[in-house]
C-alpha cells in the first residue's frame, strides 16, 4: 500500500496536507454555523434561493422518493425537496455537528421531523449501504470536499438504479471581463461582510479562495462521468457564478 502521508491538496489558496483539510473545513463551518443562512444571502446577495428553486425544478421530487442531501447543513434543500415532493424521506449528512444542530433548530426541522435524519459523516465514505437513495444532492458542498472524486463515486455507489445525482456550486465566469469584476466583489467586499456580519473573516476569505480552486464546469462534467453517471450535463446559472451539474445512475 502506498503512503499518502505527503499527499497535499488545497484550502483555498494555501497548499496543505491531505489529511489536514477535512479538519480545517469543520473548523471553518463549526465557526459560521450560526451566522451561515445570513452569510448565504450576503455572499450571493440573496440569489442562492433562486438557484436552489432552479435546482429543484430542473430534479422535480416525487411523492415517495428518498434523498441523500450532502454536506446538508442548516437543511435547505432537503426541507425544500419535502416540500416539493409532498412526502419521502430525507437524510442531511454533513461534516460538522454544529451546522447539523442549527438545521434542526429551524421550523420546517420540527414541522417536518418525522421525514427527516441528521447524520454526520464524511463524503468520501458515505456510512449508507449500496443502492439506498432515490436522489443525492450537494448544493454548495463538493468543493470543501478533500477528493471530489471520490465524492461522486459514493455518490453513485449509494444510489439505486435509476437514481439522480444533482450537483449545486459555485463555477467559473465565461467571460474574462465579468470574471474579474466578479473576483473584485469576491475578494473585497465578502471576506469584509464575514468580519461585519460573523466576526470571522478567515472563514469568508477560504470560502471566496475555494470558489476559485474548483474545476470549471466542463471539467467537472467529466468527473461526473468518470463516476459512472449517464446522461450528465450541466446548466449555468447566473452566468456561471454557479452551476447546476445532473447525472443519472443508469
Amino acid at each position: 500500500m502506498s503512503d499518502t502521508s505527503d499527499k497535499t491538496t488545497h484550502f483555498g489558496f494555501e497548499t496543505v496536507p491531505e489529511h489536514e483539510k477535512a479538519g480545517r473545513v469543520r473548523g471553518v463551518f463549526g465557526s459560521v454555523a450560526s451566522k451561515y443562512d445570513v452569510m448565504n444571502d450576503v455572499m450571493s446577495m440573496g440569489i442562492h434561493r433562486v438557484w436552489k428553486d432552479a435546482m429543484m425544478d430542473w430534479l422535480a421530487p416525487r411523492p415517495g422518493q428518498r434523498l441523500l442531501d450532502v454536506a446538508g447543513g442548516t437543511g435547505d434543500i432537503s426541507f425544500r425537496f419535502l416540500k416539493r415532493a409532498g412526502h419521502g424521506q430525507a437524510t442531511v449528512l454533513d461534516l460538522t455537528e454544529p451546522m447539523l444542530v442549527e438545521g434542526r433548530k429551524r421550523a420546517e426541522a420540527e414541522r417536518m421531523a418525522d421525514s427527516l435524519d441528521w447524520v454526520v459523516g464524511d463524503a468520501m465514505a458515505l456510512p449508507f449501504e449500496d443502492n439506498t437513495f432515490d436522489v443525492y444532492t450537494i448544493s454548495f458542498g463538493i468543493r470543501n470536499v478533500t477528493r471530489p472524486q471520490e465524492a461522486l463515486n459514493e455518490a453513485y455507489r449509494v444510489l439505486r438504479p435509476g437514481g439522480r445525482l444533482m450537483v449545486l456550486e459555485f463555477s467559473q465566469l465565461p467571460n474574462d471581463g465579468l470574471q474579474k469584476l466578479y473576483d473584485l466583489y469576491s475578494f473585497n467586499v465578502i471576506p469584509r461582510m464575514g468580519q461585519l456580519i460573523a466576526n470571522d473573516r478567515d472563514s469568508y476569505q477560504y470560502l471566496v479562495e475555494s470558489i476559485r480552486k474548483f474545476p470549471d464546469q466542463e471539467t467537472f462534467l467529466g468527473m461526473v462521468k468518470a463516476a459512472g453517471f449517464g446522461n450528465a450535463k450541466y446548466s449555468n446559472l447566473s452566468m456561471g457564478i454557479a452551476a447546476l451539474h445532473s447525472g443519472w445512475k443508469i
